[in-house]
């Protein structure tokens, strides 16, 4: 069927769990989801059906702005999918992410849900990003280099000279091996990695104290990469440590198996609730480090001073290492090796004896189905959980709440649609939900970071 086109005005109703504008159709009742467009705005819409239920309306024309519209303060938002609410004032912002959190919980918990607190925001919304993460790509078909971000919902790439998100001192790292990369005429890679050299740069840009680890990921170890690290080497302010990474898989996910180091450090500093840890270059660190610290702080604080606590999905030792500090005995559990490698590396940095805290190396999911329970000793008065975006599997928080039963569950999580769902099993299994809080760690865009507090009754 052919593609047809209209336009249409209509009243934003909402916002859907992507973050973009929610309104009805009134000719055929569709629904449709409209980037940047604010809830109680009427704008103007073109809708391109391809013939199906689907429908993209594209906003048009904004005929009634909603009182938090504001200037973007990015060049490039729109095009690029980095930010998706720039177009909204901070106060706002924080109050939609509120208000969709709140109505998840009601909607899985119905009564039983508990009110959200005020979110923690202790970030300017710019230069918050202290991972720097950027595209690279092919310029045209007979080679050449471009650095940006990613367009919204594609794998093209919007090239960008400033990200105002990021960490100042990132930004400036990574320009200048960009700048290398195009001098050394290193080709950028295509997204299949085919063709092409360099495909990402991403450098970490410490707050406490001021340290740079930069990585280039590329196709292959190319010998042309020499002029690139002797150029970047040689110019002012060079950083702490310079990798290279290599992944010729296709796909957006940066990092492939092979990292070396070429210079400097191999791994850089961050402190983080009294805590410096110790980063790899491919290792995952929260992206927002002033977030991350009021997070660490805000769950230190709420943890009710265990003498034992059991930390699942500890990644490098976020919570562990800082509850370690402060007197209690955890056993941090996480099956990334490079992760582990990097908490028992803090650890010892912190001069925090192995029996206050121990790493395991296991999936929790095999802790609760009964394999290497031996390395969980006895039941802790504090669980910490911080699963993975699709959040924790049911056996998991079953093993929690019907087997350890901690006097205390404190559950991190990174995607309220999974956190509202999660929490139906411990009010069924004698716990109580005692509080709610999301962090902003990521301004401008609908992702928010929950924190909720359960106690056994």
């Amino acid at each position: 069927m052919p593609r047809t086109d209209r336009f249409l005005a209509v009243d934003v109703e909402g916002i859907d769990p992507s973050g973009d504008g929610a309104a009805y159709a009134t000719v055929d009742g569709r629904r449709l989801s409209i980037d940047h467009a604010i809830p109680g705005e009427r704008v103007e819409v073109r809708i391109a059906i391809d013939g199906g239920e689907h429908a993209v309306a594209e906003l048009t024309r904004v005929i009634r702005p909603s009182p938090h519209r504001v200037t973007p303060g990015c060049p490039y938002f729109g095009p690029c999918g980095g930010c998706t609410w720039q177009h909204i004032a901070p106060d706002e912002q924080r109050r939609l992410k509120e208000q969709g959190l709140q109505a998840l919980l009601a909607q899985s918990l119905g009564r039983a849900a508990p009110r959200v607190q005020p979110t923690l925001d202790p970030a300017t919304p710019w230069g918050f990003r202290n991972k720097v993460h950027f595209v690279l790509g092919a310029a045209s078909r007979a080679g050449g280099l471009v650095l940006g971000h990613y367009r919204r919902r594609s794998q093209s790439i919007v090239e960008v000279d400033a990200c105002p998100v990021h960490a100042g001192e990132g930004n400036r790292v990574a320009f200048a091996m960009r700048d290398a990369l195009v001098r050394a005429r290193i080709d950028g890679a295509t997204p299949d990695g085919r063709r092409g050299v360099a495909r990402h740069i991403v450098v970490r840009a410490t707050e406490t104290p001021r340290e740079t680890l930069a990585t280039l990921v590329a196709t292959r170890n190319d010998p042309g990469l020499r002029r690139v690290v002797s150029a970047l080497l040689a110019a002012p302010g060079p950083p702490d440590g310079l990798h290279l990474n290599v992944n010729d898989r296709p796909g957006p996910y940066p990092f492939g198996p092979e990292t070396r180091r070429l210079h400097g450090r191999q791994r850089v500093r961050e402190k983080v609730a009294g805590v410096s840890f110790l980063i790899s270059p491919t290792a995952f660190f929260q992206t927002n480090v002033r977030a991350a610290e009021a997070m660490v702080q805000w769950v230190v604080d709420h943890a009710g001073e265990p003498a034992t606590a059991l930390d699942l999905y500890t990644g490098a030792g976020l919570f562990a290492l800082p509850l370690a500090g402060r007197g209690a005995r955890v056993t941090a559990v996480e099956e990334n090796d490079e992760a582990v490698e990097d908490g028992e590396a803090s650890r010892r940095f912190n001069r925090i004896a192995e029996t206050a805290c121990r790493f395991v190396r296991a999936r929790a999911e095999d802790l609760a189905g009964g394999r290497a329970r031996r390395a969980i000793p006895g039941a802790p008065d504090l669980v910490i959980l911080d699963p993975p975006r699709a959040g924790c599997p049911a056996n998991v928080l079953n093993w929690i709440c019907a087997s350890l039963r901690p006097r205390r569950i404190i559950y991190v999580s990174c995607n309220p649609q999974a956190l509202a769902t999660d929490l139906r099993v411990p009010p069924a299994a004698g716990y109580t939900i005692e509080t709610v809080q999301p962090v902003d760690m990521f301004p401008h865009t609908a992702h928010i970071e929950t924190v909720a507090v359960l106690a056994r009754l």
